[in-house]
């Protein structure tokens, strides 16, 4: 069956979205002991994005991580094997509130596995999620603190984030075959 393919957000969406986000940051977060800290890969070139905004919103620095969850996934068994990654976290856990930055939050077991993977390293003051794109079906009981855009889909779509860093483009679509029943 043929692909329907719609873009939801286009580059200049994603930007000023980001920026959106970062200010929500910085406003809920007064005490300003923040560190951002992306899932690879999607969520930490977001997260180096979003890390931009906030630092500009504040005047100031706040660390910036990346975490791989690779072997934290429940689904390792049914999947092939996994890409890893270097984690980086240059910064003492315990002192932070910690932004945990994805792209799209569907099921909520990657937020799950990267909670893990984090608290692996220490335990923060704080953990707050942010996602650029919701777009529901979840599993387990996780909501994020910072949403780009609800996107209600049905289980047959896909939503597809594609970022300049990996794609060469910055968008985000929801592909849907053709005739699938919502």
């Amino acid at each position: 069956m043929p692909e329907l393919t719609k873009v939801v957000l286009d580059e200049s969406d994603i930007r000023r979205t980001l920026a959106r986000m970062a200010h929500e940051v910085v406003e809920r977060n007064p005490d300003r002991d923040l560190a951002i800290v992306g899932i690879h890969t999607g969520g930490a070139h977001l997260a180096r994005r979003l890390h931009g905004h906030v630092c500009s919103a504040l005047g100031a620095d706040v660390p910036l991580g990346d975490l791989d969850i690779a072997f934290y996934r429940d689904d390792l068994a049914t999947r092939e094997a996994p890409e890893v990654r270097s984690s980086h976290l240059p910064f003492r856990m315990e002192d932070h509130t910690v932004v945990l930055v994805d792209d799209v939050l569907y099921t909520g077991r990657t937020v799950r596995a990267a909670i893990d993977a984090l608290f692996d390293y220490g335990r923060p003051a704080r953990v707050q999620l942010a996602v650029l794109a919701d777009r529901g079906h979840r599993e387990l009981p996780i909501r994020p603190d910072y949403v780009g855009k609800n996107l209600p889909t049905a289980r047959p779509e896909r939503v597809e984030v594609r970022l300049t860093e990996k794609d060469g483009v910055d968008e985000v679509r929801i592909t849907a075959l053709e005739g699938a029943t919502a």
